[in-house]
Parts: structure tokens; sequence; C-alpha cells
């Protein structure tokens, strides 16, 4: 397979949302990025994580889970199952229209897309799941509690109250899962060197669950 990058455009009910999708060539798998609030699919961080993934023959679907008018309401920003939605709209695409019905899929989550990430790893299946300063106490512990998708939570050391209700969620999921701390980390993973750290569990996370190739993570 040969690899390709291009500008695609996803239906999801009464709204087409726009996206980058990329997929190297042999790809292992094609990781979904659900961005959080007030962000879109040029999110300077998740494209830093996206290239990474790329490298190690991830592909990658960057898209915009609000148009431009809904992210300008804060309301529709903190929609969860609006955004729950727009993202399992956006891997029934990836399936069916976007060519890549035969590879394992993941998603990554930040932020309020974190929760979105785990309300859709509830309802269909999905071969991995990582959160970056996510907040997957948002996703319920109804739909928590229905996650079968090894499940990485990321973050930073000293985002507390994140760190807090991360652990809350954490104690909820019954998946295999692990919670990764990365340490002298705010909660947008601005420091040296924490965005970089960030990519590479999540890298590893996703090959070991695309390819099978475990290390032992526990529940």
């Amino acid at each position: 397979m040969e690899s390709l990058e291009r500008l695609v455009t996803i239906p999801a009910g009464s709204a087409d949302l726009e996206g980058m999708l990329h997929v190297p060539s042999q790809p292992l798998g094609v990781v979904v990025f659900a961005h959080g609030s007030g962000s879109s699919r040029f999110s300077p961080r998740n494209s830093h994580v996206a290239e990474a993934l790329r490298a190690l023959r991830i592909g990658t679907l960057l898209m915009d889970l609000l148009t431009t008018g809904e992210d300008q309401r804060y309301r529709t920003r903190f929609d969860i199952p609006l955004l729950t939605e727009r993202l399992a709209a956006a891997l029934d695409w990836l399936r069916k229209e976007g060519g890549q019905a035969a590879l394992p899929l993941g998603l990554f989550g930040a932020s309020t897309g974190a929760a979105a990430a785990l309300q859709v790893a509830a309802q269909v299946p999905v071969a991995a799941v990582v959160s970056r300063g996510g907040r997957p106490d948002m996703a319920g512990a109804a739909a928590l509690r229905q996650v079968h998708a090894p499940t990485l939570l990321i973050v930073g050391g000293e985002d507390r109250a994140v760190i807090e209700l991360n652990k809350a969620a954490y104690d909820v999921l019954h998946c295999e899962k692990r919670l990764a701390i990365v340490a002298g980390a705010t909660h947008l993973f601005e420091e040296p060197g924490a965005l970089d750290e960030v990519a590479e569990m999540a890298g590893n996370w996703f090959l070991d669950h695309f390819t099978g190739r475990h290390r032992g993570h526990g529940k």
C-alpha cells in the first residue's frame, strides 16, 4: 500500500467535518485524534504526537469535531454526547469510506476529547485508547465500565487536579489499563521533552495493541 495524505470531509449528522488523513506505506493501524475544547485539527500538540506515530508506520486522522460556529459556543465545546457522536461518525467513515477497514483503529483523546474517545470505545470495538491530559471522568462511570479497549491515561505530574480525576476514572475501568504520570509536566505538556515522552508512550501503546506486541501491562 502506498502512503497517502489527503484532506477529507466527514459527514456527521447535519455537519460536514474537515480532517487530514495521513496513512504511511504498509501501515500497522490508524489513530483518530479527538482534540480538547477550544482546539482543532491544527493543534500543535496533537500534530506533534501524530507525526511521531507516523514515524512508527501508524496512520493518523486529525479532524475538527465541531464546525467553526459550534466551536465559538462555550456550551458546545463541552457537549460530550455531541463530541462522541462526531467521533463515532469519523470511525465509521474511516472503516467504510476511508479505505482502512482492514486495519486496527485506535483513539487518541485530549482534554474533553478523551471523554468522547472513551464513550466511543464503550460503544464500538477499537484496538486501543490513549488519553493525554484528558477528562475521562466526563465519559461517565457507566461508559467507563463498558470500555474493553486497552486504555492508557497520561497526565502531567504538576496537573494535580486532573491526576485525581484520572485516578478516579482509572478505578472504574475494567479493561487492560495504565495510568502514566509525566514528571514535571503541566496540563499542556509545554515543558521541554514532556510532549516527546507523551508521544513515545502513546506510540508504544498503539504498537503493542495493533501488533499484539504486549508487554504485560496490568489491569
